[in-house]
């Protein structure tokens, strides 16, 4: 089973890949977001994910075959697109990575990338 981290995380890549900015926020949400439940999240990000959650189903479908994700996603602006994308990002950004667990276990380590020169 994937933590909330790694569903964000798998959000964000899905929106950093070239396309239009809708299919990548459909390719996210529908993917990543949509089973997440609020109480794997931290309480200060919750109610920013309620908003984005809230933000991906506002709109009733109009057309047949049409769901409420993708009836509000095709009515946003590029613009709208935009900001909800930022929104996902920042709650990514705010999350502590893996498990509680894992955040409490201690410092992390350290792996220098170049070796010391003698």
């Amino acid at each position: 089973m994937n933590t909330a981290w790694e569903k964000f995380q798998g959000a964000t890549l899905s929106l950093a890949r070239s396309g239009p900015i809708k299919d990548r926020l459909l390719e996210a949400y529908r993917n990543h977001l949509c089973d997440i439940c609020e109480e794997e999240l931290p309480r200060e990000i919750r109610e920013n994910f309620r908003a984005v959650s809230l933000c991906f189903t506002r709109e009733r479908p109009m057309l047949r075959g049409e769901d409420a994700v993708r009836a509000t996603v095709r009515k946003m602006s590029n613009d709208e697109a935009d900001r909800l994308a930022c929104s996902v990002v920042q709650i990514f950004s705010a999350l502590p990575r893996g498990t509680p667990a894992a955040r409490h276990a201690g410092p992390a380590q350290v792996v220098p990338l170049y070796l010391a020169e003698a």
